[in-house]
């Protein structure tokens, strides 16, 4: 039944192979929500227009790790059919670029749909960036040129998500004020280097690959933004 089915997201304000490419810390935790020896995780690269550079990178990485790599071209979908492709997976993995862009080409082709269906069938979704502000009901984006933004997304988890939260300058400031506007609605400040674990659409973990990194709870109370920080868990050597 769908009610016993663990439903897992781990979203990223910024990490992983892209980003920290000698720091395994994120990716190994992802891998290790699998219960499975070689775990199928599959990589999503649809905000960059599915970059080369970037499925490269993706295969350096996993390719040596206890797992099966995969990836998932919108310009060239596999010769299967498409949903079987994506619910055969147990990760689907969504890289960072342009949300705005990934969205669109999702709901051209009915990626959307998948992915949501996938989620309930127990494929972990995780990803950085705009592989992780998808998966919210809003999110804060630079995909328009010269701006941060908010963004209406695919809506499985509740309120906003703002990563690079401590890695780009203006990225804190716009959140804060765009909520202080009614333009974006309450929701979690990801710095680089952090990722929260979502299970059945609640926070069960936030986790870190940097000592420092931290996560917020950013919401509009009154006239005023209020941030708490969260409990993170540093998963290197303490």
């Amino acid at each position: 039944m769908e009610s016993c089915i663990k439903r897992q997201i781990f979203a990223m304000g910024g990490g992983g192979f892209s980003m920290e490419p000698d720091n395994p810390l994120l990716d190994r935790y992802i891998l290790s929500l699998v219960n499975k020896e070689r775990p199928r995780i599959c990589f999503v690269p649809t905000a960059t227009g599915d970059a080369d550079g970037y499925i490269n990178r993706f295969y350096q990485f996993f390719g040596k790790e206890e797992c099966d790599p995969f990836h998932l071209s919108v310009y060239k979908l596999p010769d299967e059919n498409l949903e079987n492709y994506v619910l055969s997976m147990d990760i689907i993995y969504v890289g960072g670029g342009n949300t705005k862009n990934l969205l669109a080409l999702w709901r051209e082709w009915g990626l959307d749909e998948m992915m949501k269906k996938a989620y309930k069938a127990g494929v972990i979704l995780t990803g950085l960036s705009a592989g992780s502000i998808c998966w919210f009901e809003e999110g804060l984006t630079d995909s328009y040129p010269g701006s941060l933004r908010e963004l209406t997304c695919l809506g499985i988890l509740k309120g906003s998500n703002a990563p690079h939260y401590d890695g780009e300058i203006d990225r804190r400031p716009r959140y804060h004020q765009l909520m202080l506007n009614n333009r974006i609605i309450d929701g979690i400040g990801v710095d680089d280097g952090v990722g929260v674990h979502f299970v059945n659409e609640n926070i069960f973990k936030i986790v870190s690959s940097r000592p420092n990194a931290r996560a917020y709870d950013v919401r509009k109370i009154g006239n005023q933004i209020v941030e708490t920080p969260l409990q993170v868990e540093y998963l290197g050597i303490k």
